[in-house]
């Protein structure tokens, strides 16, 4: 991956996360990150 398509791809995810911020309230952003807690005890338990 090149420096200018991983810059892309991090301008577009600030982009994504900020229009969350700004016309969900973060509903979007929260839902995520209780799924990834969800995952990270899923895998502990695989451990």
């Amino acid at each position: 991956m090149t420096d200018r398509l991983a810059l892309i791809f991090a301008a577009l995810l600030i982009l994504l996360i900020g229009a969350d911020f700004l016309f969900n309230g973060a509903h979007v952003m929260l839902f995520l990150v209780k799924k990834l807690a969800t995952l990270i005890n899923y895998l502990q338990f695989w451990r």
